[in-house]
């Protein structure tokens, strides 16, 4: 089988699927590059609520293709254009305007754990397993895509996962602050799908401004004067008149994300 990031659409939900099933989904350089294109597309679809994350089978992701990996790294400039590939698809997954969601089942070691940082929220089966043991392979994660993991967990964290390379359990990973939640494995595809349903119920053009204003509160720098005026754009959208009129008539709201 050949190895394919797959994008499917149901609804208003978007599922990216991971698909390496013979190296439990360890990613080549053409599924990184399929990747970033793959959110890149997403990113422009308006009509879209949210995005779940997942891989092939009973397995997230084992991290990249370590052979191919080492072939492509055989010259500085064939390892700098590999993570380059790899930090503009976490950026993509980090950046795209919709609510995304990682379905994690089993390993989800080294790239594996950089998607699931990148995501928005990260749900995970009881038997999954958390890492990046490269150090007894031999190299340094790249900093490019580092940083995601050290935004998420913390440098104590961080420090633990690189410098012990042992895999931390679902339970463990959840107590460090890598997940948002955990569930039996036979619970996670219906957790995750009431979750995007959770999502999808909200209006869109709050998530956006959520997802854009939390970024923004973690550059370091206060947002100026202007900026925070331009919060209050939303309340000329139609969702906004929308939500108070469900609020009044006392029904759901039905939000078009206008």
């Amino acid at each position: 089988m050949t190895p394919a990031v797959l994008s499917q659409r149901e609804g208003t939900t978007a599922t990216i699927t991971l698909f390496n099933p013979e190296k439990l989904n360890a990613l080549d350089a053409a599924m990184w590059r399929r990747l970033a294109e793959a959110f890149a597309a997403l990113d422009t679809d308006e009509t879209l609520r949210c995005v779940i994350v997942r891989g092939e089978g009973m397995a997230f992701a084992a991290g990249g293709d370590l052979v191919e990996m080492h072939d492509l790294r055989a010259s500085s400039d064939g390892a700098e254009a590999y993570h380059a590939d790899v930090e503009r698809a976490l950026c993509a997954i980090a950046g795209c305007r919709h609510p995304v969601v990682a379905a994690i089942l089993g390993p989800c070691i080294g790239g594996g754990l950089e998607i699931a940082c990148a995501c928005d929220l990260r749900i995970a089966g009881q038997s999954a397993k958390f890492g990046a043991p490269i150090n007894k392979l031999g190299f340094s994660m790249y900093p490019g895509e580092l940083a995601g993991l050290l935004h998420l967990a913390g440098p104590a964290v961080v420090k633990e996962i690189l410098l012990e390379g042992r895999l931390l359990s679902a339970a463990e990973a959840y107590e460090k602050g890598l997940l948002t939640r955990v569930v039996a494995d036979s619970d996670l595809a219906a957790e995750v799908e009431a979750t995007a349903e959770r999502i999808a119920a909200g209006a869109p053009l709050v998530a956006r401004a959520h997802k854009q204003w939390i970024a923004r509160l973690q550059q370091g720098t206060p947002p100026g004067k202007d900026e925070l005026r331009s919060s209050f754009a939303i309340l000329d959208s139609a969702d906004y008149a929308e939500g108070y009129a469900a609020f009044r008539e006392k029904r759901s709201p039905r939000f078009t994300g206008n």
